[in-house]
């Protein structure tokens, strides 16, 4: 969600500070800011709506100084305006804050009854007037900065500017992440890595409630209770180009068509011998069979990864698996401790649910493994092992490419316990494992449906609801496609359990409805013909997605989307049929004229509960 840059050093601030906010852009937002050193003092600009707003309001001559704080706010506490917009300022202090504030009111009445007036509804005003009012005291910026951060109850991460510290930033962090970029003559912050790319690929991970001191020259990084800290420097492997379009109208188009690459980076290295192997990742095998139940907690698209993570892991090794929306698991007193193994996944390793449900499960005493994109992020440092998907950076806010590889990753998860577990045949295993490795294959050839997908999205692109169902694997991998439809298209879409139909869902099938039926398990195919056709018998149109080979009666369906190719194994159809899903959804965003990179009200990463 909310964005956050810092620069200090010889270039003009202001420009840095708008292309970092650019990179930022994916996450979500609907305010933008930036704080300057400028020869006349410390000066804010701030406005509601797109950057290009900001821009505007500072004209061609963008204003001078080498060193400021820049945001993208999501809005949280006060409605999106031009004074809710961050930075906030209050005496000597100016800053920009990611998180949650929960004691706000708390802290509000008592800076009231002080005296204090506030111009804004938001909890980051109060903040930068309880630190000011900390900094008056002594006007020691780190020793105010300690002092005040035990009075904020919740997550933040903050990019702080003293008035009469001209090129200094401050920047400190508690459940929001937070990096310090390293250059030759310049330091930044940041709140994501895509934001300092073009400056450096080096970074320093700013762990809970430690202050970071940066200058053009050094970077200084203090404990809570004020300790220097000596931590070595990170390097992505990636670079800015990886983070742009390459020549794509959107983000999104782009990252699906990177998924046969994405998936043999993740996949190719845990078979490198040709048998899955986890010990390069720290992951051992005593952690991964010594276990009574699994738990798998994650939100969104994650969690629908989880499904299909569920269905592999009690079909293949026979383990009793629970998947768990990741927002309801805290609050839900779970049966969870020493003899569970709990699997946290997100795709930014940030998602505030996800991270709490983490400690929670780690206070009961279970296991902990994380299934996450970015590496060094809070759930990846938190959890006890950590799997890391190399799916590269993903841009836009509805997820394609780090789903594939999440879904990748519980295949590899699944047939390695069930060969710990003795649960598959040798031939069995060794086929399930030669048909992983021609996954990414697989994806690519799923990608030639490309322009059907673009003529069937003509035909649903008008309608005002769209149905999804299927059976097994099939209905997990339908609730992905209509969560991706309802993203970035605004179309109302449901997905359900093809047998669930004649339980009601079929009233709302209506002339003209269009019902998108997944059809890639032979063995639930005659079933799900019988409920395509309850469907048309109803005047309902049916798309269907099958498998090359799949015989159809003719009245199953009024359209039908092969994958080519030979014959998937269907266990591993999921991969491949997720691909239409994805196309057709993008297809439909674009023909409706959706912002299919930033949908309306979503962000990236989600940073609060």
């Amino acid at each position: 969600m909310c964005g956050i840059i810092g620069y200090t050093g010889k270039r003009q601030a202001a420009e840095v500070l708008l292309e970092g906010l650019r990179n930022l852009e994916y996450r979500g937002y609907d305010s933008a800011g930036i704080a300057l050193f400028t020869q006349s003092g410390l000066k804010t600009y701030k406005a509601q709506g797109r950057l290009s707003q900001l821009e505007a309001l500072l004209g061609e001559n963008l204003p001078d100084g080498q060193c400021g704080i820049g945001h993208t706010r999501w809005a949280t506490h006060g409605v999106p305006s031009d004074i809710n917009s961050h930075p906030h300022a209050s005496g000597s202090v100016t800053l920009v804050h990611n998180g949650i504030l929960e004691n706000y009111m708390e802290l509000r009445e008592q800076l009231l009854r002080k005296g204090r007036t506030f111009v804004s509804q938001t909890d980051t005003e109060v903040i930068a007037q309880w630190l000011d009012e900390e900094y008056q005291r002594d006007h020691e910026p780190a020793a105010a900065i300690r002092r005040a951060l035990p009075s904020l109850k919740g997550s933040y991460a903050l990019g702080i500017l003293f008035a009469d510290r001209p090129g200094v930033l401050y920047a400190v962090r508690k459940d929001s992440p937070l990096i310090v970029g390293q250059g030759q003559g310049e330091n930044l912050i940041a709140s994501d890595i895509t934001a300092i790319l073009p400056y450096t690929r080096d970074y320093l991970l700013v762990e809970e409630n430690e202050l970071a001191i940066v200058t053009p020259e050094k970077v200084q990084l203090f404990s809570p209770i004020g300790e220097p800290v000596d931590r070595e420097f990170c390097h992505a492997d990636w670079d800015v180009t990886a983070a742009q379009k390459g020549g794509y109208a959107h983000f999104m188009r782009k990252e699906i068509d990177e998924q046969p690459r994405a998936l043999e980076a993740t996949i190719s290295p845990r078979m490198a011998s040709g048998h899955i192997d986890f010990s390069a990742d720290g992951v051992e095998d005593a952690f991964l069979s010594d276990f009574h139940s699994i738990q798998i907690v994650a939100c969104g698209t994650a969690m629908h990864a989880g499904m299909i993570g569920k269905y592999l892991i009690e079909s293949l090794a026979r383990v009793p698996v629970s998947v768990n929306i990741a927002s309801e698991y805290r609050y839900s007193d779970p049966i969870v401790g020493k003899d569970d193994l709990v699997i946290i996944v997100s795709q930014s390793g940030e998602t505030a649910d996800t991270l709490a449900a983490l400690r929670l499960a780690k206070e009961r005493g279970a296991r902990t493994l994380a299934i996450v994109n970015v590496v060094g992020s809070s759930i990846a440092r938190e959890a006890e092992r950590v799997l890391y998907t190399y799916a590269g950076p993903e841009i836009a806010v509805a997820s394609t490419k780090a789903y594939s590889v999440q879904v990748a990753m519980f295949y590899l998860l699944a047939l390695h316990i069930s060969r710990l577990k003795g649960t598959l045949s040798a031939e069995r295993l060794s086929a399930c494992e030669k048909a992983l490795l021609a996954i990414p294959q697989t994806v690519k050839a799923a990608l030639e449906t490309s322009p059907l997908c673009k003529k069937m999205a003509a035909d649903l692109a008008e309608a005002s609801d769209l149905f999804y169902i299927g059976r097994g694997l099939d209905y997990c991998l339908s609730m992905e496609g209509s969560l991706k439809l309802k993203e970035i298209s605004y179309l109302h879409s449901e997905a359900y359990a093809a047998g669930e139909l004649k339980h009601g869902t079929i009233s709302l099938i209506t002339e003209k409805v269009p019902v998108i039926a997944i059809v890639t398990q032979p063995g639930l195919q005659e079933k799900m013909v019988s409920n395509m056709q309850a469907v048309r018998a109803r005047d309902g149109f049916v798309l269907a997605i099958c498998q090359e080979d799949a015989v159809l009666p003719s009245d199953a369906a009024d359209r039908v989307l092969r994958l080519p190719g030979p014959a998937i194994d269907p266990l591993f159809a999921p991969l491949a049929a997720i691909v239409p899903l994805q196309l057709i959804a993008y297809e439909i965003a674009v023909l409706r004229g959706c912002d299919v990179d930033k949908p309306r009200n979503l962000a990236k990463s989600v940073t609060v509960e």
